[in-house]
């Protein structure tokens, strides 16, 4: 398969990044253009324009670690809310999407919605974004001032959390301070190769629950 763009047509080999300059007019075209497809992903930066066709690999990590959060979040008795996928923007700045994100803090300011308003709502508490493919930019949620975001990358996970204008990496998650959310990431991830994903959620609610 060959990567294809054009007006009337958009397709992307697996694995596939796409990098080409654009306005805010063409990434709006381009969204138009790919309505509710779930691929490939698009990303815009001033001036430029990304398009990113997942890998397998990609669904089923950013699937384990969405639901370590809600595993997390379920001990904690934490109400939540939950988007995937979901496509924030801010005209003429950025767009992007992140692979999951969470309220929680601010749950209750987007609970029954079904459509977010980026100058009004606020931003989710935390955003997931899985790279496979060198496609994601810690920086990309800048605009939004998400306050966490986690970053997969190179089958390591990545705590990055908003202090005044930059991301700092961290070693402990601010939603969850009292566990090990590296490790635990790490090792449902390990379960679920040698099991699969099921077997691995499960075994992690009932370590949570012994505790």
């Amino acid at each position: 398969m060959f990567a294809v763009v054009t007006p009337e047509k958009i397709q992307l080999p697996p694995g596939t990044v796409m990098r080409f300059p654009g306005s805010w007019q063409d990434y709006q075209k381009l969204c138009q253009q790919l309505a509710d497809r779930p691929s490939p992903r698009i990303k815009y930066r001033p001036g430029e324009i990304l398009l990113m066709s997942p890998l397998p690999k990609h669904g089923r990590d950013v699937h384990i670690i969405s639901m370590v959060v809600i595993a997390l979040l379920d001990n904690l008795e934490q109400n939540y809310e939950a988007f995937t996928p979901i496509i924030m923007e801010i005209s003429e700045v950025s767009g992007v999407e992140p692979d999951y994100c969470f309220y929680i803090e601010n749950w209750k300011a987007v609970a029954g919605k079904d459509r977010i308003n980026w100058g009004v709502d606020p931003s989710p508490d935390l955003a997931i974004e899985i790279d496979v493919t060198s496609f994601t930019d810690v920086n990309d949620y800048l605009p939004y001032e998400v306050p966490e975001v986690w970053l997969f990358k190179r089958n390591q996970l990545f705590i990055y959390q908003l202090e005044g204008k930059e991301y700092i990496l961290k070693a402990i998650s601010k939603y969850f301070p009292k566990s090990n959310v590296l490790d635990i990431v790490h090792n449902t991830l390990q379960k679920a190769r040698e099991s699969n994903a099921s077997i691995a959620i499960r075994e992690l609610r009932q370590n949570l629950n012994r505790k």
